[in-house]
């Protein structure tokens, strides 16, 4: 009987010693690497919600955003939106299709832009989509702009005797190429480029604000401005912070008393909470960043 006593003991010490461990572990991964999983407020039952997405750090897919926003721009329970932005922008693609869905749900509801510590270049691009923007004094926006980036190595090469053997269809299709020269062809070539993207950039911002185009382009240099600079030019519509732009949006939603605040929550890594919400994309980025047009201020 003893001897079955200390038997079961054992076992259950044992078993409780795995759920233990694995309970240890699992805690150890989410903290690591954060669940992408979506977990949905409370609150579903009202309707006087305010939804809130965030875009945060550097933009390099615009997929999670707008199904955010399609989502919330579907729910008639919801009778505004709030986006938050804190970030410096990013590729250009991706921030045209945030600025897409931005439009098309504030063509439904209220949708209003919250500047964070930075609102800048396609994080600002977002932002002129919005029906209305509120940012903080000391926000940095503006930086309109588009920027395209290259690196070469061929002088290394050159000095290590390396050479690039390139077979190719056309004299254009290597440019930006980090193995040869970038010639003033090249660099005509890709100008023209960025003068397009750019042209886009400034007659979206236009449309998006009410504003002639030649207003814009008077700021539309690539400086950074202070969201009390950005309110002077007409590129900002009300100094605050979150709450004031949840105010509002209630306020444009039709909703008395406080709204009931909803959004997807993503549980944050220990990385992120060490450093900061934008670690996770803006560190991977910056270890190797990519050639490319970007709505971004790069010494961000």
């Amino acid at each position: 009987m003893g001897s079955q006593r200390k038997t079961l003991f054992t076992a259950l010490a044992v078993t409780l010693f795995f759920i233990s461990l694995w309970a240890v572990f699992a805690a150890s991964f989410n903290m690591f690497f954060p669940s992408a999983g979506i977990k949905e407020s409370l609150s579903l039952s009202s309707d006087n919600k305010v939804a809130v997405v965030r875009l945060r750090g550097i933009i390099l897919d615009g997929g999670e955003i707008k199904r955010q926003l399609d989502k919330w721009a579907g729910d008639d329970s919801v009778k505004a939106i709030v986006v938050h932005i804190s970030s410096p922008g990013g590729v250009v693609g991706p921030s045209q299709e945030i600025f897409s869905a931005v439009k098309k749900a504030a063509a439904k509801k209220p949708v209003v832009a919250s500047m964070g510590a930075v609102a800048a270049s396609g994080g600002y691009y977002v932002a002129a989509a919005c029906n209305k923007i509120v940012a903080n004094p000391g926000t940095i926006t503006g930086s309109i702009g588009v920027i395209m980036m290259f690196s070469t190595t061929f002088d290394l090469m050159d000095k290590i005797g390396l050479k690039a053997v390139v077979v190719k269809s056309g004299k254009f299709k290597d440019t930006g190429s980090p193995h040869r020269p970038f010639t003033d062809e090249d660099r005509a070539l890709m100008q023209g480029v960025v003068d397009d993207t750019y042209d886009q950039f400034i007659t979206d911002v236009a449309q998006g604000r009410g504003l002639p185009v030649e207003e814009v382009r008077k700021v539309a240099d690539g400086r950074i401005l202070t969201g009390r600079q950005a309110f002077k030019v007409k590129l900002v519509d009300k100094l605050g912070g979150f709450d004031d732009a949840m105010e509002l949006a209630a306020r444009m939603g039709g909703i008395t008393g406080k709204p009931k605040k909803v959004e997807d929550e993503k549980k944050k890594g220990l990385m992120e909470m060490l450093f900061g919400e934008e670690f996770e994309t803006s560190l991977p980025f910056r270890l190797k960043m990519p050639a490319g047009l970007y709505y971004m201020w790069p010494a961000w």
